[in-house]
């Protein structure tokens, strides 16, 4: 049946948490281009006999206009519903740089196709540029906090790393109080957790 696979990947996007990825279904996608395909191949096909009898294409209504008006209308429907797709994807993935840094989480990674992952780096590149043009973090929280530090406890043993103006040890299970814009990028890849409740 027409347009089944492409309305499959809408109801696994209907059927996703908010801001969610599921695995880049593949399977269907390919499945729904290669209809189009078959729809494009069949409207050309039915477009060349109508010159063929010497009919004009704008005026003719017999079963060959009919029939080429529906692989036509199909192929924009399923060619609407693989940008929805596609649109939908592309919109989390630019979160998710907002939300996790210029790194992503293994199990994240796994979802996505190669495309959007140099999507992602393509995306995350051209913020990093901007914000070095700014020389202002745009990626810290868009509502200011009540207190510029916060109290941290480190989740993975990272070692000795540059936070503000010193280095610190920062050790599984140490805690520390640092300033919010220093613990943000390791609180966001899960290497830290915010204690201090805000």
């Amino acid at each position: 049946m027409y347009g089944k696979g492409a309305s499959q990947l809408l109801k696994e996007l209907s059927s996703s948490e908010p801001g969610q990825l599921k695995n880049f279904n593949t399977d269907i996608f390919e499945e729904v281009i290669k209809e189009c395909i078959t729809h494009h191949l069949a409207l050309q096909s039915l477009m060349r006999k109508i010159q063929e009898e010497g009919l004009d294409i704008q005026t003719t209504r017999n079963a060959d206009h009919f029939g080429a008006v529906i692989h036509h209308l199909s192929l924009m429907r399923n060619k609407r519903c693989l940008m929805a797709y596609v649109y939908h994807r592309a919109e989390i993935i630019q979160s998710l740089r907002w939300k996790v840094g210029p790194v992503l989480p293994e199990e994240i990674q796994e979802k996505l196709k190669y495309s959007e992952e140099e999507y992602f780096r393509n995306h995350s590149a051209a913020l990093m540029e901007y914000i070095s043009e700014l020389d202002l973090d745009l990626t810290v929280d868009m509502v200011p906090p009540k207190d510029p530090y916060i109290q941290v406890r480190v989740l993975d043993d990272i070692g000795f790393a540059l936070v503000g103006d010193q280095s610190l040890n920062l050790t599984l299970h140490s805690m520390h109080f640092l300033k919010r814009t220093d613990a943000e990028q390791y609180i966001s890849q899960g290497l830290m957790e915010d204690l201090s409740g805000s």
